[in-house]
């Protein structure tokens, strides 16, 4: 495969990402719908509207088409690995000079916005390698502001780490919760630092809606969560109503003796994420919304 072909695989998939839910959410934001009564359902059934109407006319399912974060496992034998960095980079430049992206990059000291929705570390790249296989996998996540504003984290003894987890999640999903457009995806990380529990929140959002953790302690906690923040009353765009978080996930990893480290990352209802699979051979599967990738 060209870098050209490359590129024009990466455009398409952004595209997907931006104008389509992926399944799981689609499907999860249907049975909202079902179960919602009076004003909530209203409101969900233009949330349908807007994802049949963004995916129809291929437009952006939000117009804060976000910061654009990929995590990527790439096989260390994958073709791709020496030109995909860069492939990345030019298919965010060429859409966002296309219209598709709304240039959302700002210099924090200067606050000029680059025009480009690329900079200092923009778009967000992170790299896991796969040993002796030749399949790349490439996770799209889109960041809008609204659902990033109420993330947190902190550093507590151990001792206090769960009841400050619990306290934390009721402390701001309640509040700033219902300005970041529910219902709404919680990801929760666990681990040693507080870059290390950030960085695992956010790929805790990653995960299906659905998907429980293989820790039965830990998925016993997910489902806790979730049970107990829907009975809050909260609905749909923050009014009364029966669904407030569509799901919880949590990420954990080992901590260090003296500290528990815990944060905490939101999604809005239009969870923007999704995962495409690039075989040696040229293939290109979007596997989070069932669609294969042919490029030019």
């Amino acid at each position: 495969m060209t870098f050209i072909n490359l590129l024009s695989i990466m455009k398409e998939f952004i595209k997907v990402v931006v104008t389509s839910l992926p399944n799981d959410v689609a499907n999860a934001l249907r049975r909202v719908c079902e179960s919602e009564e009076g004003i909530t359902k209203h409101v969900c059934d233009y949330m349908l509207k807007n994802v049949y109407l963004a995916s129809k006319t291929h437009k952006p399912l939000c117009q804060d088409t976000g910061t654009l974060m990929f995590f990527i496992k790439a096989g260390s034998k994958s073709p791709y690995f020496n030109v995909l960095k860069k492939v990345i980079v030019e298919a965010v430049k060429e859409l966002t000079k296309e219209g598709l992206l709304r240039p959302n990059s700002i210099d924090p000291f200067t606050n000029i916005n680059t025009g480009d929705n690329t900079g200092r570390y923009i778009p967000w790249i992170e790299w896991d390698i796969v040993d002796d296989s030749d399949i790349t996998e490439v996770t799209l996540y889109v960041a809008g502001g609204g659902s990033s504003l109420p993330a947190r984290a902190l550093v507590v003894r151990p001792t206090d780490g769960l009841d400050e987890l619990v306290k934390l999640v009721f402390d701001i999903v309640p509040t700033y919760g219902i300005d970041a457009c529910p219902p709404l995806i919680v990801g929760i990380g666990i681990g040693a630092t507080l870059e290390i529990a950030a960085t695992l929140s956010k790929r805790a959002l990653l995960k299906p809606v659905g998907a429980r953790n293989p820790n039965p302690k830990v998925a016993k906690l997910e489902t806790l969560l979730l049970s107990k923040l829907n009975d809050i009353g909260i609905g749909p765009q923050g009014l009364f109503g029966k669904t407030f978080v569509l799901d919880v996930h949590i990420e954990y990893s080992y901590r260090h003796p003296a500290t528990y480290a815990i944060a905490l990352s939101l999604s809005c209802w239009a969870l923007r994420r999704g995962i495409l699979a690039l075989y040696p051979e040229g293939r290109a599967y979007v596997s989070s919304h069932g669609v294969w990738l042919e490029g030019t």
